[in-house]
């Protein structure tokens, strides 16, 4: 069973020379064991909540939780929480080895017991060889690789990544997407990383929050935070959206363009106003009049795994299209999808309300389909007792025929 390691319970941050509001009132919690990212633009307040759990800034009011205990009041030096930041702050006159040890030379471990942790810690990191090698002369992708393993050698509860993969390049940031997550996995640590790369977070993450003007607007796994976003801001940030006002007519059909479609959502008022979410990749091309409506193609750019086309309906609409199939600038083309594409948000809808929402609905959903079961149960019982009356029946006419020959009833 799982524990929490980190709970922030009603959390502010809250300069007093300004005023300004860097944190408003944050609650959540992080379990043992998982991969977890705060994602959100500069500014937003991510980096202001991982200082926190390491003891560098102080809340100006609410709890913060390490393993169950209250560690406002406790120094840095004394949780058992690392962090790794973005310029990784590796000694640049040390080299490898000396770097890696550092924490167990001040801790007091033995040399023996130091070398053998140095040794295995750095082949984790795929490292091994390196320990002579000056900090001066590594490759950033080498460096931050000594940042993680100096970070992980005393096994922390808590690891720390502040935008700790933005100094590489993509090709060498990608390939230590995989690495961390790897390594996560296998040391069993928490890892809370901060981001402002969406397709990172997405790839790296067991569970998501993302943060908007000091708030966590919506927490979730990345295919709950993809396919369910709960309002513009979430849909806009993540990935990319065409986004349309609509109405609800009904659960299950919603109405944009003038036109009414099968959707997968329900739970909201009749003929409430929302606002319609189709991906770029959800959407076909057909002939023209062959798909729900035409659009016409305004550009496409080539993107190497597919066609990045942008095309217009008749209502003025812009709609991004992600396709393989190539399309031709100016040509009117139809678009079509399926309901399972289009996800309804209600308009300004917080977390809380949502995941209400949705518990009220799956609730509805439960007893409907368990009135369902009940009445299927009691017609299958029906049709067994007549069936077994029936059965009787005819073997009574059998029995009480002594020359046996109704040879139809016994067929």
């Amino acid at each position: 069973m799982t524990k929490n390691i980190i709970e922030f319970k009603n959390v502010s941050k809250i300069y007093e020379d300004n005023g300004q509001v860097v944190l408003n009132d944050v609650n959540f919690e992080i379990e043992e064991g998982k991969f977890y990212t705060l994602l959100g633009a500069s500014g937003s307040g991510k980096s202001t909540i991982l200082n926190m759990i390491a003891g560098l800034l102080d809340a100006t009011k609410g709890d913060i939780l390490l393993d169950g205990k209250r560690i406002n009041d406790i120094p840095a030096n004394k949780r058992n929480v690392h962090t790794i930041f973005q310029s990784y702050a590796l000694f640049p006159n040390m080299n490898v080895f000396d770097n890696v040890a550092f924490a167990l030379k001040i801790k007091g471990v033995a040399k023996q017991e130091i070398a053998q942790r140095v040794s295995e810690t750095l082949k984790m990191v795929q490292l091994a060889g390196y320990e002579k090698r000056p900090i001066v002369k590594l490759s950033g992708g080498q460096k931050q690789r000594v940042a993680i393993a100096r970070a992980i050698i005393d096994r922390p509860k808590v690891l720390l990544l502040d935008e700790s993969l933005s100094a590489l390049d993509m090709k060498l940031r990608k390939d230590m997407q995989y690495e961390l997550r790897e390594l996560q996995q296998s040391l069993g640590i928490t890892f809370i990383f901060v981001t402002h790369d969406q397709e990172e977070a997405l790839a790296m993450s067991d569970w998501i929050f993302i943060m908007n003007e000091g708030e966590i607007v919506q927490s979730g796994t990345p295919t709950d935070i993809y396919d369910e976003p709960i309002n513009h801001f979430v849909a806009d940030f993540i990935g990319e959206s065409n986004i349309l006002n609509g109405k609800m007519v009904k659960d299950y059909l919603v109405e944009f363009n003038e036109q009414q479609f099968e959707a997968v959502d329900g739970g909201m008022r009749k003929n409430e106003a929302v606002e319609v979410v189709l991906r770029p990749e959800d959407l076909i091309f057909t002939r023209p009049d062959e798909g729900k409506f035409n659009v016409k193609v305004n550009t496409q750019l080539f993107r190497g795994v597919h066609y990045e086309i942008v095309a217009y309906d008749d209502f003025g609409n812009e709609w991004l299209i992600h396709s393989t199939h190539k399309a031709i600038v100016g040509e009117t083309v139809g678009l079509d999808f399926e309901p399972e594409a289009i996800h309804i948000m209600r308009l300004n809808e917080s977390e809380e309300e949502f995941d209400a929402r949705i518990e009220e609905y799956v609730e509805e959903d439960e007893q409907t389909i368990g009135l369902v079961n009940v009445i299927e149960e009691e017609t299958a019982e029906e049709e067994a007792e007549f069936e077994e009356a029936l059965h009787e029946a005819v073997q009574e006419v059998l029995d009480s025929d002594e020359n046996n020959n109704h040879e139809e009833l016994k067929e």
